[in-house]
């Protein structure tokens, strides 16, 4: 696969992931200035409790398509593969669906809502399951303007009909049925797409075992990265109380916007690596791997300081003057926690590569143990800025261990001048955004513009990229040429 290609991917889920960032930002002014930050809490508990129930409900399973189908030929091999895993993750997505209709009660209490927003969570739950699965197909023959095409539907459906539920009176309720109209019909729609590409056979089932082989040890590592992101939110709402995750949400959904720009990445390397590895072309797989590192980190090095700068000023316009005041020194613990979960995302590609699934999985649960245990044990003391630095901590921890199982024995090279660059260029950029000393939407919006410009020119001045490397961002841009 060519870097022009590489290039022109990860420019179309660019666009896909913008969507999902549009939505995380839209979504937090309208239920926060509108339904209130207890409302917002019980929102984010919602969504937490879907991105939990995915990895439980898919067992991994999506991702195998991804790994084991990428270079497949075979459309028998093919059929079968994408029918087995859809069957096993539907039935078990029903199994799920029954357990929370069955303690619906409960549940709504724990997590301070209406029994009605679990039962729908349900079924959303199903869809969520089943899409994963779906996305994924697209993903292993790398389909990306398909891909591309449904990611933004779904996500900007919502947005369009949770503001409607919204504006119509719906409120909580409405806005989590939204979702779930949504996903059914994404789930039509790529359904059909499918179809139509490889035809209808009953599964066989005749790989499964060497799929389940392969996910099944990752299951404890999606579970385990699952609480380390989200698990935050249930335990202050234990503790604190919804109106506590309705501060704190905010705050790490702002500094979580960093993962904006690791989302086309993660999704496009692994088909693209598990290609080239599988092919035996290494020195290429070393490269995209060195590359993909050192483009995450020039935008995401400016991006937390930028962040630590304007967190109160940026908080304050997409929530409320009082959660800002409450939670903005989050953000920017949020978006250095980020950073490093995006650069253990693209180097512990190499462990998946590997099919080390259990050496990620045993990495995962020691960040999880070490994640719950100290927020269990300092949320109550501290309050809401525990788990910020509690994320850190299992983040690095998670870095470095993934540093010395990838790189021990298949290096890729790291630009340590390039990372000292662009941290040297995000201070002059903040030096000049203080002096600018923004108040206000407007002025805000111009910091930003200013500081980027700011720290691009630095970078380059600095000669932080080859020509080649300007070359392949270039190629994002050009049209493709034909004969």
């Amino acid at each position: 696969m060519p870097h022009r290609k590489l290039a022109k991917d990860i420019g179309i889920v660019s666009l896909a992931n913008l969507a999902i960032a549009l939505k995380t930002l839209i979504f937090l002014p309208i239920i926060t200035k509108v339904l209130g930050a207890g409302n917002y809490g019980i929102w984010i508990q919602i969504i937490a409790t879907i991105s939990l129930a995915a990895p439980l409900v898919t067992m991994g399973l999506p991702y195998t398509l991804v790994r084991f189908l990428a270079a497949e030929k075979d459309k028998k091999e093919i059929q079968d593969g994408i029918y087995s895993v859809v069957s096993i993750v539907f039935a078990s997505a029903l199994i799920i669906c029954t357990v929370l209709f069955l303690f619906s009660s409960p549940i709504s209490n724990l997590l301070g809502g209406e029994k009605i927003l679990i039962q729908i969570l349900a079924f959303i739950i199903i869809f969520e399951c089943l899409n994963e699965s779906l996305f994924n197909v697209f993903r292993a023959f790398q389909q990306n303007k398909e891909y591309s095409f449904f990611i933004s539907f779904q996500n900007f459906g919502e947005i369009a009909l949770v503001i409607i539920m919204v504006s119509l009176g719906y409120g909580i309720t409405g806005s989590v049925f939204a979702l779930l109209i949504i996903r059914l019909t994404s789930f039509l729609m790529m359904a059909i797409k499918i179809i139509k590409k490889i035809g209808v056979k009953a599964p066989e089932f005749l790989k499964i075992k060497e799929y389940l082989h392969f996910s099944l040890p990752s299951l404890p590592a999606n579970i385990s990265s699952w609480s380390v992101q989200s698990s935050d939110k249930y335990l202050i709402g234990i503790f604190l109380g919804a109106n506590f995750v309705g501060y704190y949400a905010p705050a790490y959904a702002i500094g979580n916007s960093i993962f904006f720009f690791m989302a086309p990445l993660i999704f496009v390397l692994p088909a693209a690596l598990s290609k080239l590895y599988d092919e035996n072309k290494i020195i290429e797989t070393k490269k995209y791997l060195s590359l993909s590192l050192k483009y995450f980190l020039m935008i995401a090095i400016p991006s937390v300081l930028g962040l630590a700068i304007l967190s109160k000023q940026i908080l304050t316009i997409f929530s409320t003057p009082e959660i800002a005041q409450k939670s903005y020194y989050i953000i920017p613990m949020v978006a250095f926690a980020v950073l490093l979960f995006g650069a253990y995302s693209i180097i512990g590609q190499i462990m998946a590569l590997k099919k080390k699934t259990k050496i990620i999985g045993a990495i995962w649960i020691i960040a999880a143990l070490l994640n719950v245990g100290l927020n269990i044990i300092f949320i109550p003391m501290f309050g809401i800025a525990t788990s910020a630095i509690t994320t850190i901590v299992s983040y690095a921890f998670v870095l470095m261990a993934s540093i010395h199982y990838s790189l021990s024995n298949f290096r890729v090279k790291i630009s340590w001048k390039f990372i000292f660059k662009s941290i040297l260029a995000s201070i002059i950029m903040s030096f000049f955004v203080l002096l600018f000393h923004p108040n206000g939407t407007f002025s805000t919006l111009i910091a930003i513009i200013l500081g980027f410009i700011i720290y691009i020119i630095a970078i380059l001045l600095m000669k932080g990229f080859k020509k080649d490397e300007i070359e392949i961002f270039k190629n994002i841009l050009k049209p493709k040429r034909t004969n």
